[in-house]
């Protein structure tokens, strides 16, 4: 911990921080502060001091009270994502996270939007690969309100053709505008399907507007009953209550949702190890300059490896001063971006390199510098300094999450639901702080190999040459 409350500039602490984090002077000084606090703790973070239980039909409860503000934060996580989606119907997951704002039984449409929005809170929700969230920031004295309507929407969602079929057009519009409409908005989900051979995890998260228009009603219908049910959800309430009366209402709207006597599907497909899978190269009319893709397959988000493949992302990624942008872009000119991702799940994780070339390079000179790159980490130990700015970008982002109740419910939920233990909020962080510079180099040597590698050739259309033209992309 020596080095994370040393007397460093404010423009040194600031330059270590991710991009968002370092706006203003005054940004920097509140984050120094942080680091300070942090330093002369006891060697230790303080714990967020949470309690649980689980009501009779399963629903899992975790709540943390706090009174420094007049707010409250509501989460519910139900544990389904895309990796749940039916075969052939990829995007049902992300459907969902859009018809739970439609009507409910004793709601009309939209009406959790008045009920936080109006009174100056906030709402939204988001699908991954293996949960969907679901949450609310209001006033505190609005608590008992978003606790029916989150229990509402539970027990008795509208699912039925209008609603339906008005957010599967919401949901092809937002594919049509996040992937067909941006040049290289194809490449992320060509990476994601290629990168995983029998694993669901291989579906876009986001959907296919093939697939949703061959959906029906019943299919819908059948995917709600199966996975929002108290017993695949985590409701985490954060903020300014009284304990005695948050109790009573969790138990009031929640305690009467009975439990369906069916189990609840879970994913058990195993994602076989690679073996020098071959090269992929695939064409794309839209994309204006040539990428390049890396993938390894990597462990779960719940591994022993997940800390060192945490330090080793920002040494390559983080930031302006990472390796590869200051390697790729900034000495070499050889790229207009250059990124690695560990992007660890519940089942398994995919470790990605992702290049966009400049203007005029060729391509096996830019690969030739990514694996340089990748070499150059397994091959040899971070330095301390470098071990130092990464544990300090983790850290400091994490921390500043937390000052907020929203922060601290995301933290609890993402415990609970994905790394299945809430007590892990309270440990990961020590996890990151115990990385050395010998294990970052163990985890790449590990993972980093060729027989654990895919590259993938992403090309602008015009670069095909007459042997491969007519080949479609698959």
């Amino acid at each position: 911990m020596a080095d994370l409350h040393s007397e460093l500039p404010i423009a040194v602490v600031a330059a270590t921080l991710p991009t968002t984090l370092r706006p203003t002077r005054l940004a920097a000084l509140l984050v120094l502060t942080v680091l300070l606090a942090i330093g002369r703790a006891a060697e230790s973070i303080p714990p967020l001091k949470f309690e649980q239980r689980a009501l009779p039909n399963g629903l899992q409860f975790i709540w943390l009270e706090d009174h420094s503000a007049p707010t409250t934060a509501i989460q519910m996580w139900y544990r389904v994502g895309s990796k749940d989606d039916p075969a052939g119907r990829s995007g049902f997951a992300h459907l969902f996270e859009h018809m739970m704002f439609k009507s409910t039984k004793r709601m009309p449409s939209e009406f959790l939007d008045r009920l936080t929005e109006d009174v100056g809170g906030e709402n939204n929700a988001y699908t991954a690969d293996d949960v969907t969230v679901f949450h609310e920031t209001v006033p505190s004295n609005n608590l008992e309100r978003l606790l029916w309507a989150e229990a509402e929407r539970l027990s008795a969602l509208t699912v039925d053709v209008r609603n339906f079929t008005l957010e599967r057009e919401v949901v092809k519009e937002e594919y049509r505008q996040r992937v067909l409409a941006e040049p290289y908005g194809e490449f992320g989900e060509f990476i994601q399907k290629k990168s995983f051979t029998e694993h669901p995890y291989k579906r876009p998260t986001i959907g296919n507007i093939e697939e949703l228009d061959a959906s029906n009603l019943e299919e819908v219908r059948a995917f709600h009953t199966t996975f929002y049910r108290p017993d695949n959800a985590v409701l985490v309430v954060v903020g300014d209550f009284e304990p005695e009366q948050l109790q009573k209402w969790v138990d009031e709207y929640f305690g009467k949702i009975p439990k369906p006597d069916a189990p609840i599907p879970r994913v058990t497909t195993k994602e076989p190890p690679r073996d020098n899978p071959k090269p992929i190269i695939a064409y794309d009319a839209r994309v204006p300059l040539p990428a390049l893709a890396v993938t390894y397959l990597g462990p779960s988000v719940t591994s022993a490896d997940a800390p060192a493949l945490r330090v080793a992302e920002q040494v390559l990624s983080g930031g302006e001063s990472s390796r590869l942008y200051r390697k790729l872009v900034y000495e070499t000119q050889l790229a207009q971006s250059a990124e690695y991702s560990a992007d660890l799940r519940a089942d398994l994780g995919l470790l990605t390199y992702e290049v966009i070339l400049a203007s005029g390079v060729p391509i096996d000179k830019a690969r030739a510098a990514l694996f340089e790159e990748i070499t150059k980490i397994a091959a040899k130990p971070i330095s301390d300094e470098e071990l130092t700015i990464a544990r300090n970008q983790l850290l400091l982002s994490k921390l500043v999450d937390r000052e907020t109740f929203e922060g601290k419910a995301s933290a609890l939920g993402e415990a609970a639901a994905i790394y299945g233990d809430p007590n892990r909020v309270n440990t990961d962080l020590g996890d990151l702080q115990a990385v050395t510079p010998a294990q970052v180099q163990a985890v790449s040597q590990k993972y980093f190999t060729p027989a654990n590698q895919l590259v993938i050739e992403y090309l602008p259309e015009a670069m095909k040459t007459k042997e491969t033209k007519g080949k479609a992309k698959k």
